[in-house]
């Protein structure tokens, strides 16, 4: 029996690919919601819910899904960080995949650029720049917020080492700040470098997106994966075994 598959963002880009590429994966979509919808009533008839709505509705669709014990997958992005925990310990009580980009390549930019930060000193600059199209309603993007993370982490450096654009008389570069630029304009679906600078040398790791399928047909993988799991938050380093 194929998976039952509910869309929540339906009208969206990302809502509208996912209903495109899922019968060839051999999905079916029982239901495809937007704002104003009915998500309680429509969620017994799926086995998982694919959410791409909206900030302000991931705390609702959470809930719905733990009361009627369905798995989601996440990949809505524009959260606070105070309001990620929040949803992070709802999360966790459900079989949840979130992430906030489902590309196979950019997932392995993620495990590159962990490997790449740990391994490479604090003499080494690093700064994340992204870019995407003119419609993009919150910034740094979701891709870029984790890419932040990772080099955050390895390098024990809190969110008050991050510095997004300079502008003015700054003074020179410290070794203990990430750079964030967020680019937008076009239809640019979306790229991510993640740069490491040194004196005499600079590595640079980037991935762009051409097509929005791949993000897609990363969630549908996910949502294959995630039917049937132990309650957890999970991510695509999951998914993909990479972790």
């Amino acid at each position: 029996m194929a998976l039952r598959i509910l869309i929540n963002g339906s009208k969206g880009r990302m809502g509208q690919a996912l209903a495109a590429a899922a019968p060839d994966l051999g999905l079916k979509v029982v239901a495809a919601l937007d704002a104003g919808d009915d998500l309680a009533a429509a969620v017994p008839g799926c086995d998982v819910i694919i959410d791409f709505s909206s900030p302000a509705a991931t705390a609702h669709v959470l809930k719905v899904a733990r009361s009627h014990g369905k798995a989601v997958v996440l990949g809505t992005t524009g959260h606070g960080e105070a309001e990620k925990k929040s949803l992070r310990r709802l999360a966790a009580k459900i079989p949840c995949v979130w992430a906030g980009n489902f590309s196979v390549g950019v997932n392995l930019l993620f495990a590159l650029v962990d490997r790449a930060a740990g391994i490479l000193g604090p003499d080494y600059d690093a700064e994340v720049i992204e870019m995407h199209h003119r419609f993009k309603k919150d910034a740094p993007s979701g891709t870029a917020e984790r890419l932040l993370e990772i080099i955050l982490t390895q390098r024990r450096l809190g969110r008050k080492a991050l510095r997004h654009g300079r502008a003015g008389l700054t003074g020179a570069r410290t070794d203990s700040e990430v750079g964030v630029h967020a680019l937008r304009g076009g239809d640019v679906i979306g790229d991510h470098t993640v740069l490491f600078a040194a004196l005499g040398e600079r590595l640079e790791l980037t991935h762009k997106a051409s097509d929005r399928a791949i993000f897609a047909r990363g969630a549908l993988r996910a949502a294959g994966w995630v039917a049937g799991r132990k309650p957890g938050l999970y991510d695509m380093q999951d998914v993909l075994g990479l972790k």
